[in-house]
């Protein structure tokens, strides 16, 4: 079974909604966490502009040796606003299997070798070459503090939380 370095999985603490944290019989691997964002095609990036306001939009992005990576114009309003407030949620689409994370968008600081992992990763999932290595834009990761995710038909049984350290 695959796990997160600097994290443990949790129980969330959710009485009303039939979440009890002494019941983890049911709580999911992060196996499935791997396997979902590996297979997902768009990855929801949620920022906050200057004024407060809410920004969300689909990114392609590619989940590599468990880290996502996804590019942006550095001019982009989500490249703005993580410039200054670093702190995102990143979600896939569906709440039928979901996966949440929260954490911090960085400018990826990566080997030649993982950039070689991650263009090839897009070409596979995109039929694209980002030519990550020739662009200006920025490419990011996202640093987890917190992942949620469940299965809405197993729910509250499935639902699991991953606290990483800082």
């Amino acid at each position: 079974m695959i796990q997160p370095e600097n994290a443990r999985r949790a129980r969330p603490n959710m009485p009303n909604y039939g979440v009890m944290p002494g019941a983890v019989d049911a709580m999911l691997a992060w196996d499935w966490v791997d396997q979902q964002m590996h297979e997902a095609r768009n990855y929801w990036v949620c920022s906050v502009c200057g004024d407060g306001r809410p920004h969300s939009v689909p990114v392609w992005g590619a989940w590599v040796d468990g880290g996502l990576y996804f590019g942006t114009d550095k001019n982009s309003v989500k490249a703005l606003n993580i410039a200054r407030d670093n702190r995102v949620v990143v979600h896939l689409g569906s709440g039928d299997e979901t996966v949440i994370f929260e954490g911090a968008a960085v400018e990826a600081q990566i080997s030649a070798s993982m950039l070689k992992k991650i263009s090839e990763r897009y070409v596979e999932k995109y039929a694209l070459d980002p030519e990550l290595e020739e662009t200006d834009d920025l490419l990011l990761r996202l640093i987890p503090k917190k992942v949620m995710a469940w299965l809405e038909r197993d729910y509250p049984a499935t639902a699991t939380y991953w606290l990483f350290d800082s």
